[in-house]
Protein backbone atom coordinates (compact mmCIF):
# COMPACT_ATOMS: atom_id res chain seq x y z
CA UNK A 1 0.00 0.00 0.00
CA UNK A 2 1.29 3.05 -0.68
CA UNK A 3 0.80 6.70 1.30
CA UNK A 4 0.51 9.34 -1.51
CA UNK A 5 1.25 12.64 -1.52
CA UNK A 6 -0.69 15.51 -1.94
CA UNK A 7 -1.26 16.33 -5.42
CA UNK A 8 -0.13 20.06 -4.97
CA UNK A 9 2.81 18.93 -3.74
CA UNK A 10 3.71 16.53 -6.91
CA UNK A 11 2.48 19.10 -9.42
CA UNK A 12 4.73 21.72 -8.38
CA UNK A 13 7.67 20.17 -9.48
CA UNK A 14 6.38 19.01 -12.82
CA UNK A 15 5.64 23.00 -12.89
CA UNK A 16 8.94 23.79 -12.02
CA UNK A 17 10.37 21.45 -14.26
CA UNK A 18 8.66 22.88 -17.05
CA UNK A 19 9.64 26.47 -16.10
CA UNK A 20 13.02 25.98 -16.17
CA UNK A 21 13.35 23.87 -19.19
CA UNK A 22 10.83 26.52 -21.09
CA UNK A 23 13.23 29.25 -19.28
CA UNK A 24 16.50 27.20 -20.86
CA UNK A 25 14.60 26.84 -24.59
CA UNK A 26 14.38 30.32 -24.18
CA UNK A 27 17.81 31.37 -23.60
CA UNK A 28 19.42 29.19 -26.32
CA UNK A 29 17.15 30.33 -28.78
CA UNK A 30 17.37 34.21 -28.39
CA UNK A 31 21.36 34.30 -27.42
CA UNK A 32 23.88 34.48 -30.01
CA UNK A 33 26.67 33.09 -27.72
CA UNK A 34 26.01 30.15 -25.53
CA UNK A 35 26.82 30.24 -21.87
CA UNK A 36 26.53 27.16 -19.06
CA UNK A 37 24.02 29.39 -17.25
CA UNK A 38 21.78 28.10 -20.76
CA UNK A 39 22.68 24.63 -20.09
CA UNK A 40 21.72 25.37 -16.24
CA UNK A 41 18.20 25.96 -16.90
CA UNK A 42 17.72 22.71 -19.02
CA UNK A 43 19.26 20.68 -16.11
CA UNK A 44 17.41 22.21 -13.42
CA UNK A 45 14.24 21.24 -15.20
CA UNK A 46 15.20 18.21 -16.33
CA UNK A 47 16.07 17.34 -12.21
CA UNK A 48 12.41 18.89 -11.56
CA UNK A 49 11.17 16.24 -14.13
CA UNK A 50 13.23 13.82 -12.39
CA UNK A 51 11.76 14.00 -9.07
CA UNK A 52 8.17 14.62 -10.12
CA UNK A 53 8.21 11.47 -12.23
CA UNK A 54 10.14 9.43 -8.88
CA UNK A 55 7.54 10.99 -6.80
CA UNK A 56 4.38 10.37 -9.17
CA UNK A 57 5.90 6.27 -9.00
CA UNK A 58 6.79 5.83 -5.46
CA UNK A 59 4.77 8.39 -3.37
CA UNK A 60 5.39 9.16 -0.12
CA UNK A 61 5.39 6.26 2.22
CA UNK A 62 5.15 2.32 1.32
CA UNK A 63 3.48 -0.06 3.61
CA UNK A 64 3.90 -3.80 2.97
CA UNK A 65 5.20 -7.36 4.25
CA UNK A 66 4.95 -5.76 7.84
CA UNK A 67 7.26 -2.55 6.92
CA UNK A 68 7.10 1.28 6.57
CA UNK A 69 9.00 2.89 4.23
CA UNK A 70 9.76 6.31 3.35
CA UNK A 71 10.74 6.94 -0.03
CA UNK A 72 13.09 9.57 -0.49
CA UNK A 73 15.16 10.59 -3.44
CA UNK A 74 17.55 12.25 -1.97
CA UNK A 75 19.47 10.66 1.10
CA UNK A 76 18.62 7.47 2.16
CA UNK A 77 15.32 5.67 2.39
CA UNK A 78 14.06 4.74 5.48
CA UNK A 79 12.45 1.56 6.62
CA UNK A 80 11.34 -0.25 9.90
CA UNK A 81 9.27 -3.18 10.53
CA UNK A 82 5.79 -2.02 12.05
CA UNK A 83 5.69 -5.13 14.80
CA UNK A 84 8.56 -3.59 16.37
CA UNK A 85 7.47 0.01 17.13
CA UNK A 86 7.13 0.73 20.42
CA UNK A 87 6.40 4.41 20.52
CA UNK A 88 4.32 7.23 18.29
CA UNK A 89 4.97 10.56 19.22
CA UNK A 90 2.55 12.99 17.68
CA UNK A 91 3.65 16.94 17.40
CA UNK A 92 1.71 19.77 15.59
CA UNK A 93 -0.11 16.69 13.31
CA UNK A 94 3.16 14.87 12.57
CA UNK A 95 4.05 11.37 13.74
CA UNK A 96 7.49 10.21 14.95
CA UNK A 97 7.81 6.59 14.71
CA UNK A 98 10.66 4.60 17.20
CA UNK A 99 11.59 1.32 17.81
CA UNK A 100 15.00 0.58 20.05
CA UNK A 101 16.99 1.73 17.17
CA UNK A 102 15.46 3.96 14.42
CA UNK A 103 13.12 6.45 14.88
CA UNK A 104 11.34 7.68 11.58
CA UNK A 105 9.14 11.10 11.21
CA UNK A 106 6.38 11.41 9.45
CA UNK A 107 5.05 14.95 7.78
CA UNK A 108 1.31 14.74 7.69
CA UNK A 109 0.75 18.09 5.83
CA UNK A 110 2.63 16.26 2.62
CA UNK A 111 -0.11 13.32 2.61
CA UNK A 112 -3.23 13.42 0.84
CA UNK A 113 -6.35 13.09 3.67
CA UNK A 114 -7.58 9.36 2.09
CA UNK A 115 -4.29 8.39 2.83
CA UNK A 116 -3.92 9.97 6.01
CA UNK A 117 -7.15 8.43 7.31
CA UNK A 118 -5.37 4.94 6.01
CA UNK A 119 -2.01 5.64 7.74
CA UNK A 120 -4.43 6.60 10.76
CA UNK A 121 -6.08 3.31 10.58
CA UNK A 122 -2.98 1.33 9.89
CA UNK A 123 -1.06 2.88 13.49
CA UNK A 124 -4.22 2.48 15.55
CA UNK A 125 -4.20 -1.26 14.79
CA UNK A 126 -0.68 -1.37 15.77
CA UNK A 127 -2.34 -1.15 19.39
CA UNK A 128 0.26 1.49 20.75
CA UNK A 129 -1.69 4.67 21.43
CA UNK A 130 0.02 7.97 20.42
CA UNK A 131 1.53 9.99 23.10
CA UNK A 132 1.74 13.35 22.54
CA UNK A 133 4.60 15.77 23.32
CA UNK A 134 6.11 12.83 25.21
CA UNK A 135 9.31 11.34 24.87
CA UNK A 136 9.29 7.57 24.53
Amino acid sequence: MKIKFKKKRIYINLILGLVWIGLGIFSLLENESLRWTDYGYLLAGVLYLGHYLYDLNNQYLTIQNGTIRKNALYGFRKKMNLNEINCIEKYEGDYTLKTETKELKINTKLIDEKSLAELNRILNELDISPKKNAIC
